[in-house]
């Protein structure tokens, strides 16, 4: 068991979670957290640049002048691409940079990711936000008190809206749901920033496929 310190808005530790480590994958695995991140980074790239080749420019394919006797260089045709207004040599076309990752690697590959926070101690866990009223100064004051010096992901529940409207205005904090979390934005930031109650109920519903998602990883590796 990993014990995980909770904290009040004051900063100063009220109590301890307990977590089993056997829950989120036992150990780090990096090579699964790389995949899982490349996959991630991989899938958000557009992949819609293009250029207009030298079929797709329009123009007539006759040469523009005879190749000898008239004393300017070899010159073909008016679409060529060492001409202003002609095709590109080697033309992007729109591809798609988007690769698969089993369901149950990338549960657990977040559950991974989220192990690895706690074991560098770059879990912040507070017993309960309960801001009266949106106020950026009541974040910023918290993660002074909790020496969030770097970026930061905070995980609300969908309906905690007063937490995530506090954060929106800090530059080095993304909000995201915890029913959304990822490997990518685990792994992107330095810190997570939680609740309690969120992390309790976000780990209480892992165990159901905790257990079937490592048993299937360790046979594939």
């Amino acid at each position: 068991m990993i014990e995980i310190p909770v904290h009040n808005l004051d900063g100063k530790q009220v109590e301890s979670l307990q977590v089993d480590e056997a829950l989120l994958g036992g150990e780090v695995r990096p090579n699964l957290l790389k995949q899982a991140f490349v996959m991630y980074h991989a899938n958000r790239r557009q992949g819609n640049a293009t250029t207009r080749s030298r079929g797709m420019v329009e123009g007539s394919t006759r040469k523009i002048y005879r190749q000898k006797g008239t004393g300017n260089a070899r010159m073909g045709q008016v679409r060529s691409n060492i001409r202003k207004g002609g095709g590109v040599a080697f033309a992007k076309q729109p591809k798609s940079w988007r690769q698969s990752m089993p369901t149950k690697m990338r549960r657990l590959a977040t559950r991974n990711a989220v192990l690895s926070k706690i074991v560098d101690g770059e879990i912040k866990v507070v017993d309960q936000f309960g801001f009266d009223a949106p106020k950026t100064k009541h974040m910023t004051k918290l993660m002074g008190a909790l020496s969030i010096n770097r970026t930061c992901l905070l995980a609300i529940n969908e309906g905690d809206t007063t937490t995530g409207l506090s954060a929106r205005n800090i530059e080095d904090i993304t909000v995201i749901q915890m029913n959304q979390l990822n490997a990518y934005d685990l792994l992107s930031r330095r810190f997570l920033l939680v609740e309690k109650d969120v992390l309790t109920a976000w780990l209480d519903a892992q165990k159901g496929v905790a257990t079937v998602d490592s048993d299937t990883v360790e046979e594939a590796a």
